[in-house]
């Protein structure tokens, strides 16, 4: 998880203080996480693409299965759970 650093106040660390943010965001970007957090949606998305994971409310909208996990494949959304 990236966690910005403070500015340094001199302007000559600056160079290599954003080189360092950099390196930090990038690692935090390609790093393992020990969990997926989804936000909860309350409608289906605009676009949807194969692969694509939501969590449905099931209220407001309910993919098929009530609320719970869903991805979407062969052109609909299966419930995972």
């Amino acid at each position: 998880m990236y966690a910005p650093r403070n500015v340094p106040p001199s302007p000559a660390d600056i160079p290599g203080w954003l080189q360092q943010e950099l390196l930090n965001i990038q690692a935090a970007q390609l790093g393992p996480f020990p969990f997926l957090q989804l936000q909860e949606i309350h409608v289906e998305p605009n676009k949807t693409f194969v692969g694509m994971t939501v969590l449905a409310d099931g209220v407001d909208w309910n993919p098929g299965s009530g609320p719970g996990v869903y991805c979407y494949r062969g052109g609909s959304w299966k419930f995972l759970g």
